[in-house]
This record gives C-alpha cells, sequence and structure tokens, in this order.
C-alpha cells in the first residue's frame, strides 16, 4: 500500500533537504595544471567558521560518476593527483566539495578538465615547476595581513609566518604576474595587505604583542595575529630577506595610480625605518639577533661568506643610519680561498649560502676587491660551489644511498632526525640528506646540472616529494625517509632563480634600487670590462668563432642572447688567455639568431 504525503509537508521535506545541502557554499576560484603524469588544484578558502576541510572528486567523464580521491579531508586549499588514474593522454574531469564539522557537505564546484601530458620541451617543464611553487605563496597566505608560513603542514593550525618566506613571496608575485598565473590587480592588492600589516604593526621593547623593534621585526610572527611567536629573536638576516622582497615590489610595481604609489611609499617607509646602527651597535660589526629578555647576548656577528652578505650590502647602502664603510672589510675578512673537486672558491658548505643574496643581486659582471683578487665574481663563486658539489655527490666519500650527478643538493633542510644546516665540500652533517631547493636555487648558476636533476626528482621520486606546492622540503635515500613539508624558504629561491634563468627580470628590476646600486659602491665593487670582439665563421657548419686581444693569465667569460634583452654564460665559455689574443668557438648553436660578448674576470 502506498502512502501517500501531504504536498505542503514534501515542500518542507525538500526545503530542509536544500538547506542542509546549503549550509557551507561550494568552492570557488578553482584552477587545474597539469604535467607529466600530475594534476594539481587550488581553490579559494572558504570562509564559514564550521568548515572542517575540502573533498576532491574525480570522474574520466564530465557527467560522473566523480570519485573522492582523498581519503580524509583536506584542510589546504590544494590537491595534487599522482594516482594510477592519471594517465598521460587522458582526459580527468574534477570538482571539489567542503564540508562542515557536522559532515554535511557542499554543492560540487565548478568541474574543471584537464589532460596529462610528457613535458613537451624544458620550458614546458620549468613551467609547471614554477607555478606549483609559486601557488605556495599565493595560496598559503594569510589573505588579511599577507603573511606566509614558514612551512605548509595539512593541519588546521597553520605554522608560524617566517618573515624571509614574506621576502621571497613578495617576489614570486611580482614573477607570478609575468606569467600570468594572477593578475595584477591581484598582485597589488596582497603586496598593500602585506606592507601594511609590517608598516602598522606596534614595534616596542615589549616580549609579546609587538611586530618588531627599530625597524627590524622577528623571525617567527603569529600567523593570524602578526605578533611575535613565543621565543622568536629579532632576526637581522630575515628582516633583509624580507627587505629585499619589498624592495622588488617598489620596482615591479612602477604605475602611476593610487594603489601602486601606495606600495613604493611604504616600501620606503619600511626600508628608511631600520635601525642599522642599533642591530651593529655602533660598530662595522652587524648582530644575528636580539631578544627582549637578554639583548644581543648568544648571537654573535655576521662575518664571513655565507646568506648574511645581503644584511652588509643593504645597510651600506641606506640613506639613513648607514653601516660604516669598514663593514664591508670586516666582512670579508673571515673569508677563505679553497679548492674542492677541481673548483677554486670562497666555500660555505650549505648551498643556500650561495643562493639567497643571489635571488635579488645580479653579481655577474661586477667584483669587489676579494674576488678582484681571485679573478672572479660572487656569481663565479656560487656557480663554483655548485659544481663542487655535485662533483662531491659523484665521489660520495660517505656512502650515501642513491647520490649521483643527478641526485644532489646539500643545504639547511629538515631530516630523518631534524632541521639541520647540511652541505659539502666540505662535508657538514651529510647524512644522504638532498633538498631540491638546493639544485633549484642554482638554476641561473649552473643550468646544465641543475634543470636534469629537477627533472630527476621529479620522474623518479613524484610520488614522494611532488605536491600541490611544488617539492617537498628534502628526501633521504639512505634513510628511506621522505618529508611531509613544503618551506617558504626552499619555495622562493626556486621560482626566483628559475626566473633569473630564464628572463633575469628579478635581477633587472631589484638591481634598479637606489639603496642597492650604493650598497655596492660603499663595499667596493666595480664594473669589469667587456673586451671588443671579432667574430668569423668556421669551417665546420654552423659554427663560429670570437677572437679578442687579450693579456696571458687573464680569464674571460663568453655570453650570449637571442634578443638582447637577456644574456647567459655559454658552456665551456671560461677562457683563460694563453697568449696575446684569445678565441672561443660555438660549434653548434641552436639558435637561429645569437649575440655575443665576452667579459674579463678581475679588474683593469
Amino acid at each position: 500500500m502506498l502512502m501517500k504525503i501531504n504536498p505542503i509537508l514534501q515542500i518542507i521535506i525538500m526545503a530542509a533537504t536544500l538547506d542542509t545541502a546549503l549550509a557551507i557554499q561550494s568552492p570557488t576560484g578553482l584552477v587545474i595544471i597539469s604535467g607529466d603524469k600530475s594534476v594539481i588544484l587550488h581553490w579559494d578558502p572558504n570562509s564559514e567558521s564550521n568548515l572542517a576541510g575540502y573533498k576532491v572528486y574525480r570522474s574520466p567523464n564530465s557527467g560522473g560518476p566523480f570519485v573522492a580521491q582523498n581519503s580524509s579531508l583536506l584542510t589546504t586549499v590544494g590537491f595534487c593527483d599522482l594516482s594510477i588514474g592519471v594517465i598521460n593522454g587522458q582526459t580527468n574531469f574534477y570538482q571539489v566539495t567542503a564540508l562542515t564539522t557536522t559532515a554535511q557537505e557542499s554543492l560540487p564546484s565548478t568541474t574543471l578538465a584537464t589532460i596529462p601530458n610528457v613535458f613537451a620541451s624544458n620550458n614546458a617543464f620549468l613551467d609547471y615547476i614554477q607555478q606549483a611553487n609559486f601557488d605556495y605563496f599565493w595560496y598559503s597566505a594569510n589573505p588579511s595581513n599577507g603573511l606566509i608560513p614558514d612551512r605548509m603542514v595539512n593541519s588546521s593550525a597553520p605554522s608560524a609566518c617566517s618573515i624571509a618566506a614574506v621576502g621571497f613571496g613578495l617576489t614570486a608575485i611580482g614573477i607570478g604576474i609575468d606569467h600570468g598565473w594572477i593578475s595584477r590587480t591581484q598582485g597589488v592588492a596582497r603586496v598593500q595587505t602585506t606592507l601594511n600589516t609590517f608598516l602598522t604593526g606596534p614595534q616596542n621593547t615589549n616580549s609579546s604583542g609587538i611586530i618588531g623593534y627599530q625597524g627590524w621585526f622577528y623571525h617567527f610572527l603569529d600567523f593570524n595575529t602578526a605578533t611575535r611567536s613565543s621565543g622568536s629573536e629579532l632576526s637581522s638576516i630575515d628582516t633583509t630577506l624580507l627587505l629585499s622582497g619589498i624592495l622588488y615590489a617598489k620596482q615591479y610595481f612602477n604605475g602611476t595610480n593610487a594603489d601602486e604609489t601606495s606600495i613604493r611609499t611604504m616600501a620606503d617607509a619600511l626600508f628608511n625605518g631600520v635601525n642599522w646602527t642599533f642591530m651593529a651597535q655602533g660598530t662595522d660589526k652587524v648582530e644575528m639577533g636580539w631578544q627582549p629578555t637578554t639583548g644581543f647576548s648568544g648571537f654573535g656577528n655576521w662575518v664571513g661568506y655565507d646568506e648574511g652578505m645581503m644584511i652588509y650590502l643593504l645597510g651600506l647602502g641606506t640613506a639613513t643610519n648607514p653601516l660604516p664603510a669598514s663593514a664591508w672589510s670586516y666582512w670579508t675578512s673571515g673569508y677563505t680561498w679553497a679548492t674542492f673537486y677541481g673548483e677554486s672558491f670562497v666555500p660555505f658548505p650549505p648551498l643556500f649560502g650561495h643562493e639567497y643574496s643571489h635571488c635579488w643581486v645580479d653579481f655577474r659582471h661586477i667584483a669587489d676587491a676579494y674576488m678582484n683578487s681571485q679573478s672572479s665574481t660572487y656569481f663565479e663563486n656560487s656557480r663554483r660551489a655548485a659544481l663542487a658539489q655535485q662533483s662531491y655527490c659523484i665521489a660520495n666519500p660517505l656512502g650515501r644511498v642513491g647520490y649521483s650527478s643527478n641526485v644532489w643538493g646539500l643545504t639547511a633542510c629538515d631530516g630523518s632526525t631534524g632541521y639541520e644546516a647540511r652541505g659539502a665540500p666540505p662535508a657538514l652533517n651529510d647524512d644522504g640528506t638532498i633538498a631540491p631547493t638546493a639544485s633549484g636555487g642554482a638554476m641561473a648558476f649552473t643550468p646544465e646540472i641543475s634543470l636534469p636533476t629537477l627533472q630527476y626528482f621529479y620522474s623518479h621520486y613524484r610520488t614522494h616529494i611532488w605536491t600541490a606546492n611544488g617539492f617537498r622540503d628534502a628526501f633521504n635515500l639512505t634513510a628511506q625517509w621522505y618529508d611531509t613539508d613544503e618551506l617558504g624558504i626552499d619555495q622562493g629561491p626556486i621560482v626566483i632563480m628559475i626566473e633569473n634563468y630564464r628572463t633575469q627580470r628579478p635581477w633587472q628590476l631589484f638591481m634598479q634600487n637606489a639603496e642597492i646600486q650604493r650598497g655596492l659602491q660603499q663595499a667596493g665593487f666595480v664594473s669589469l670590462p667587456f673586451v671588443a670582439l671579432n667574430i668569423q665563421a668556421s669551417p665546420a657548419p654552423s659554427s663560429f668563432t670570437l677572437t679578442w686581444g687579450a693579456s696571458v693569465g687573464r680569464t674571460y667569460q663568453v655570453e650570449y642572447s637571442t634578443d638582447l634583452s637577456a644574456w647567459f654564460e655559454t658552456l665551456n665559455g671560461e677562457v683563460t688567455a694563453t697568449g696575446s689574443t684569445a678565441r672561443w668557438t660555438d660549434s653548434a648553436p641552436l639558435d637561429t639568431q645569437r649575440f655575443y660578448r665576452v667579459f674579463q674576470f678581475g679588474s683593469p
């Protein structure tokens, strides 16, 4: 016997069902990109207070059925599909839903489709790598204050903000705009929010409820309140990395409208508000940190070659209370010159020390007194350090599992035994842990080894270390350990140094800042001379020989360009003259058009 339902009651039941379905809104802003056997999705965060997380659904057909791809709820707004259902050349359709704390599920988002494929070129691979690592900064940020978490964890409680990650992220925003990943309007709004957070945050000697002191900022900030994270120090290096991103934004956002003008005004106020004399205690030695309870005690100062180079360059270049010119001599007094695996350079075992300052400063054609005395540059120094580290991993003196020409990259990173500065040569805490940021951050120095290494990481270890936000921090084949987190100070150098390799635009923009130009001048940097060239066709097909007047024993570097907007070092293009004329042959240029130039190491 069929039961009849009162039509009015039926309408009430239908309305209640609809209310339940709409208790939480469908995710919006869904974005999808795909690479070789992987698909990345991102979406805008839901704002409901009862949000528990998200589910991602996939189907081979636009009409379904759609099957959930994550067994547990996602608490971050990104998902990377690396399952066996992701097949190159095959279309898949995706939807995302949001769920409440009482397990009510929203209606599906807009359906998006994508077709993963083998990367068509090196540029296609780099596009995918850059965008995924950029997404860390765009989607992990707190939109209300612009802060970037130190690390991405699949948790409802974000990590503290790393102010260094914010500096990298401000630079990544410009790169994202240039590639079309976000609009300029979106980028402007995010940068304005970020700079305003640091400009208006309270500064005093209190131990809590403040963002900094004397214009310097605390290393870690609470992600939501933008105030000092418990126990964090006022950090000179992390503030400097933040300032580097701020100065980049000042040059990038050069429009005449009110919003971009305000970015430049805030950038100037933040940079000029830093009291360099305070952090140097009136000397030429910059302290590493300061605590509101113990002061400078226990931190030490910056001397010798490492990531601290940028502190002195900006401190010397400020128009307000600059460091004395003698500060650079103090800094370089801690240098050593050594040879490892046939490469002579100033060593610092973890590669991040060779990379951070180079994200912004173009050291290719300038040198200070120390580098001129060694007929080198800081760019060349970093190039040799990366080459030597690869050679160390090939030699593998400690017998670590997997080390090879395509498995190298030792730097500060997580490990199976915790976070530690790892590096070589000389070996420092080498326990077999490899960090993709080390080789990715060396891309502008050594593309011939960095690109194949990243490709190898992706093709061989993708299922362990590739995520919606790029590469995970580290892995260790000896311990069969793979990190679970991505770090902002890892993703930043990957995004920026790939861009410096491809277009050199971050260098070009940052070097326009008067602050860095004054700092380089005060530190005694001079431009290296370019030489007059002769070029002629060689007997071999499609080859050319360059000749130039030279001094015996002098070293020269050959560079090429296809459009005169960006210049690249040629492989094996370093020439030491043995006579009054030097020569170099490009045996098989792949481009239809090439321009050449040659500069001399060492000032005249």
